[in-house]
């Protein structure tokens, strides 16, 4: 009876330190930065004179592979100022999805694809964490003056890869600051997206006459 007591007590000691070693080894939850709060205002302000030229969308385009018969998402869309500039970029062959959190802005692009006649337009209501966008849907993704304003970028960036297709790139353009002044440092971004399971692949200034600090392109691991 007391070598069965002792098993039993050497049993149990045993399970306590597995459990240790398991709560120890499991992945730690994400851990909330600070961030801006997302914009909800006047729409029109980002169809500023001269953008295109400041920020050499053209060259991000290229960069990106952006090219006829892609697809393409633009996360924290705003007023569609890239998607329609990424639509007529890929053609009718192609699709642009503009992402955004806001009903208004989606709403905004609606009318404006309807406008300017672009018919490979969606918009997609997310999620602040998810962009719900189809599995295997894009090649290239831009976040653009975005990522600042995502309080949970590893789980979005995450629940993107699903919707990646092989090779696909994703920029993120954004100025450096602390997370709520509109800005986030270059590091932090390229260490949540590895922790993610994301690999910088370039980085770029050339945002700079647009106010931005960094343009960084990254793709999916293995």
């Amino acid at each position: 009876m007391m070598k069965f007591r002792i098993a039993m007590l050497i049993l149990v000691a045993a399970l306590c330190i597995c459990n240790a070693v398991g709560q120890s080894t499991a992945t730690a939850p994400e851990q909330q930065r600070k961030t801006s709060e997302p914009y909800t205002g006047d729409l029109s302000i980002f169809e500023s004179p001269g953008r295109d030229e400041r920020l050499q969308i053209d060259r991000v385009m290229d960069i990106l592979g952006i090219a006829p018969g892609k697809a393409v998402a633009d996360i924290g869309a705003g007023s569609g100022w890239f998607t329609v500039r990424a639509a007529n970029r890929v053609g009718r062959e192609g699709v642009v999805y503009g992402i955004d959190i806001n009903p208004e802005a989606t709403r905004y692009i609606d009318q404006r694809a309807q406008k300017e006649q672009l018919r490979n337009v969606k918009t997609i209501l997310s999620k602040a964490d998810d962009p719900l966008l189809p599995a295997g849907s894009v090649d290239a993704v831009l976040l653009l003056k975005t990522y600042h304003e995502v309080a949970h970028p590893e789980t979005l960036l995450r629940n993107l890869r699903p919707a990646l297709r092989r090779g696909a790139r994703i920029g993120i353009i954004d100025r450096n600051g602390n997370g709520e002044d509109h800005g986030v440092e270059r590091d932090v971004v390229i260490r949540e997206a590895k922790e993610a399971g994301y690999r910088l692949n370039e980085q770029y200034d050339f945002v700079k006459a647009d106010k931005m600090d960094y343009f960084l392109v990254f793709t999916a691991g293995e």
